[in-house]
């Protein structure tokens, strides 16, 4: 018997850091991975590819700023195109999530669990990207 698991990698892209957290369809566990951290957008988009050539995820979930009443605004524009680009370059299906709020899930999770204010913060976006995942795979039906 084979494994029909979907694996997705998640990305909740930022202009210096970027998190990103994996799960799958079937445990509907997403877990943060790492955050890339650069300026630069090559250098961005190079280090993920790193990450998806080695994870070799089934679909790639991209967080989306959606304004207040759900409009595409250019910041959503924006990370709409590096997820067409990665996923142009990587071959694997893009899906975009509302990431509203996901900062806040994050922050709430790190609450109490007595980090710095830096520890959280290198922490913090890999958190969002869980739960971006975590979004995504709760919508998945089954």
């Amino acid at each position: 018997m084979y494994d029909m698991r979907m694996r997705y990698l998640a990305i909740d892209f930022g202009d210096k850091r970027t998190g990103v957290a994996m799960g799958d369809d079937v445990l509907r566990i997403a877990t943060p991975m790492d955050v890339v951290r650069t300026g630069s957008a090559v250098e961005r988009e190079r280090l993920l590819m790193k990450m998806i050539e080695a994870e070799e995820p089934d679909g790639l979930v991209v967080g989306v700023p959606l304004g207040r009443d759900g409009e595409v605004g250019d910041a959503a524009k924006k990370i709409m195109a590096y997820g067409e680009s990665i996923g142009k370059r990587s071959g694997v299906e893009v899906h975009y999530i509302d990431e509203r709020m996901t900062s806040v899930v994050a922050d709430e999770q790190m609450a109490m669990t007595g980090l710095t204010h830096k520890q959280k913060k290198a922490r913090r976006d890999a958190l969002a990207a869980a739960a971006i995942l975590k979004r995504f795979l709760d919508q998945l039906p089954g």
